[in-house]
């Protein structure tokens, strides 16, 4: 069947969409994934550099800078990732604080610079200056997995980097000057003509350290260490300077493109919110996140993040227990000023425009400011929960207006540059 024959149909029209024979047609889909990491991972004992293995295909085409690249890994290229465990494991295994910014994986080929993220987009043009310190910093020729970060106050801040995502280059020129962004390295994928992701970890780590050892700010290789206790006093110490924790790699692990091949422990905390809102689920006629605050020093009640992983049966039955607390009117809520649109551009708030997409629905149903929720949450980014927090339960005993920021943990503040330099 045609797609074009049932255009009246949106389930089988999606369904034909996402069927394997039509997302291979248009270059998707896990078999043309597995095509290439084929061609791009071959097995460790192969001694091919440019395999031709079965079902093999060539690099997709690439535009701009990458066109001109010549090198043992192309783009897409996914980078490996990490698995949450509760402690740090022991065993054959090398430790790095976890660095909070954005994944970036660096091509270099002579005067060509690119960067690919976590979701294979190309971060380029976002970051100029990592792009003329990468130039100046890495090998000749060489592929490193490493992270972008923003340090204001010699501590890692992450709204920063999120103001860097923005289509006028004049702007990313500005903060490019005003709040600079740095590279840390952590493992090493290429060089020169020789693609390292077949061999063990360890010895991907003592070639980065070797040839990235003269490196300069604002280029970094990450600190390392096999030492469990020392790893520990990372975790505790170091999120003063605003990681969120340690990455677990084993000694002996290939490098795994897309697979959750290293072991990341970050803290949990709890705290009590106050819930004044919320947003319908994508779907439609669910609750999709609570929006969640607390109040500061003046009394005003701020807006710190949203608890947002429920099952969908959990999400129809929060419809009926929020439906009390809705208002008729946005009049006199906390938040009524965000409900207009001149607040709304202002920055991230619960009924903003999404900076990664711009399409993305984020109006929300305000509640009077009565419920209180515990949450877990691993740091504060600011004044906000750095990632989504986990709703953990309902706590009718806690009166709104004791959920301050009083009752956050604050860690110890680190020096990042002593993190850095080590």
């Amino acid at each position: 069947m045609r797609i074009g024959s049932c255009p009246h149909n949106p389930y089988i029209r999606s369904k034909l969409l996402r069927s394997p024979a039509h997302r291979a047609a248009r270059g998707k889909g896990p078999a043309v994934r597995a095509a290439r990491s084929q061609a791009h991972f071959p097995a460790p004992d192969s001694g091919v550099k440019e395999p031709r293995l079965p079902g093999w295909l060539p690099p997709p085409p690439s535009h701009g800078k990458m066109a001109r690249m010549h090198l043992p890994l192309h783009p897409p290229l996914g980078p490996m990732l990490a698995k949450s465990v509760k402690a740090i494991p022991e065993g054959d295994y090398l430790y790095e604080p976890k660095f909070d910014g954005f994944r970036a994986i660096a091509f270099r080929d002579g005067d060509e610079v690119e960067l690919s993220s976590r979701g294979e987009k190309p971060l380029t043009r976002y970051f100029p200056e990592v792009v003329a310190a990468l130039k100046a910093n890495l090998p000749e020729r060489c592929v490193v997995d490493g992270e972008v970060v923003i340090a204001t106050d010699n501590n890692l801040d992450f709204e920063a980097l999120l103001q860097r995502i923005h289509p006028a280059a004049s702007r990313v020129n500005m903060l490019a000057e005003e709040t600079p962004a740095s590279f840390v390295a952590f493992d090493l994928l290429a060089t020169d003509d020789e693609s390292l992701i077949g061999r063990p970890f360890k010895e991907r780590r003592e070639l980065l350290t070797t040839l990235l050892a003269d490196v300069q700010p604002p280029v970094y290789v990450t600190p390392a260490t096999d030492n469990v206790a020392l790893a520990q006093e990372w975790f505790e110490v170091f999120e003063g300077a605003g990681l969120d924790g340690v990455i677990a790699k084993p000694r002996s692990g290939t490098y795994q493109s897309d697979v959750r091949a290293m072991l990341k422990i970050k803290h949990e905390r709890t705290a009590d919110c106050v819930v004044a809102g919320y947003r319908w689920h994508k779907s439609g006629g669910v609750v999709g996140s609570l929006l969640l605050g607390m109040y500061d020093d003046t009394g005003a009640l701020q807006h710190v993040g949203v608890s947002a992983s429920f099952p969908m049966k959990r999400r129809a039955e929060l419809v009926e227990e929020l439906a009390p607390y809705a208002v008729e009117s946005i009049e006199g809520h906390p938040w009524a000023a965000w409900a207009e649109a001149d607040a709304q551009a202002a920055g991230r708030l619960p009924g903003a425009v999404s900076r990664w997409n711009a399409k993305k629905d984020l109006s929300w149903v305000p509640l009077r400011p009565e419920l209180v929720v515990e949450v877990a949450y691993d740091h504060m980014e600011g004044t906000r929960f750095r990632h989504t927090a986990q709703w953990r339960r309902w706590r009718p005993d806690r009166e709104p207006q004791s959920c301050t920021f009083a009752q956050l943990e604050r860690p110890v503040r680190f020096d990042l540059a002593d993190i850095l330099t080590s």
